[in-house]
């Protein structure tokens, strides 16, 4: 079984921390820190309950005010890079905590913070609280932080103002209108880092899903500049596509299914235990004269604890297809228990998908 994450927060990592800023501030009392971080409630506490009482108790110990603490802070990073492995970098989550908690009320001092912070471990949570404080200042912030040199800037541009960021305050202004977005975006297109091309791929997915015509015409408009630029477009339009949107089919290559057919599908056992996995097969058909793009896909409607169905679409394989062709396709989608979605016993059903348009359901049971 997987360590819990927030063991990354543990006795050893608290130590050494007090240790480093024994270092860099003075008349620092270490076992108190120490003591006062790992208190009576420490075990029982959650990941993000963690880091924000590393936040208060840090606030607690450092001297003088927020900017003389932002300075020592800011100190302590580079002495960090050097004595720290891999698996203690998420443990500094709480240099950008302290700014989201005691930063909003001074903003210069606390931008130039989060410039150097998140060239040393992500501010895009951090950022969220001042755009919904200052939108018009944060977002000039974020389009100059989208040229900077540093990449990791470059992706907190991109990343910090995603409408939609998974474990994040949303940004209502942002999803309401997500124009004061797009230049960002434009200026990071063609960015030399993946991590900001991806950055940018998924803030367009996420404007997909309140604005989808607005991601259609930039998908449009970018496709065919580069390879690079066609890899996030295709990953920018990945909910967009999973919805068989038509035009977005069209212009990615996939086409009509006039002459493509779905044969023998079959479930091999038609009731299944949460637990077990279902498996099924079909021969995909392809009657065409010639060779055929096709997106092959299949929905799954999961049982809702109100009696309701929930569809969910999995992707099967993108390739050609020989003319005059028949190829038997094998799947299985295991239904284990998992954190992201709750399984309800009862009926379910499963249906295949050629290039976003779905054909004829299927039912099994979930015991």
């Amino acid at each position: 079984m997987a360590e819990p994450l927030k063991n990354v927060f543990n006795a050893s990592f608290i130590e050494k921390l007090s240790d480093t800023l024994q270092e860099i501030v003075p008349g620092l009392n270490r076992k108190l820190f120490v003591h006062d971080i790992l208190d009576t409630t420490w075990q029982d506490r959650e990941l993000k309950e963690r880091m924000r009482h590393i936040t208060v108790v840090l606030n607690s110990h450092l001297p003088g005010a927020f900017e003389r603490k932002v300075e020592l802070l800011l100190t302590l990073i580079p002495i960090l890079k050097t004595k720290s492995s891999q698996r203690d970098l998420l443990g500094y989550i709480f240099l950008p905590d302290f700014i989201e908690v005691y930063g909003l009320d001074h903003y210069p001092v606390s931008i130039k913070a989060i410039e150097t912070i998140t060239q040393f471990i992500t501010c895009e949570f951090a950022v969220r609280p001042f755009l919904i404080r200052y939108p018009k200042k944060m977002m000039h912030q974020m389009l100059a932080w989208s040229t900077h040199p540093n990449p990791m800037v470059r992706r907190l541009s991109s990343e910090g103002c995603r409408p939609r960021l998974p474990w994040a305050m949303a940004i209502p202004f942002l999803k309401e209108n997500p124009s004061p977005i797009i230049p960002i975006l434009e200026n990071l297109k063609k960015d030399p880092s993946g991590s900001v091309r991806r950055s940018v791929a998924n803030n367009l997915n996420d404007i997909s899903k309140d604005h989808p015509q607005v991601v259609i015409d930039i998908a449009v408009k970018w496709k065919g500049n580069n390879r690079e630029i066609d890899a996030l477009v295709k990953h920018a339009c990945r909910t967009l596509l999973k919805q068989g949107n038509p035009e977005l089919m069209k212009l990615f290559g996939f086409g009509s299914i006039e002459e493509l057919d779905i044969a023998n599908f079959s479930i091999a056992k038609s009731n299944i235990s949460i637990g077990e996995d279902l498996e099924f097969s079909f021969v995909l058909c392809n009657q065409s004269s010639s060779d055929t793009k096709v997106r092959l896909e299949y929905a799954i409607y999961y049982q809702k604890a109100n009696g309701s169905l929930s569809k969910k679409v999995y992707k099967i394989s993108e390739r050609s297809y020989p003319k005059d062709s028949k190829t038997k396709i094998q799947r299985r989608q295991h239904f284990r228990v998992i954190t992201t979605r709750k399984l309800h016993p009862g009926l379910h059903k499963i249906a295949p998908i050629i290039n976003g348009q779905e054909l004829d359901a299927h039912t099994f049971n979930l015991q």
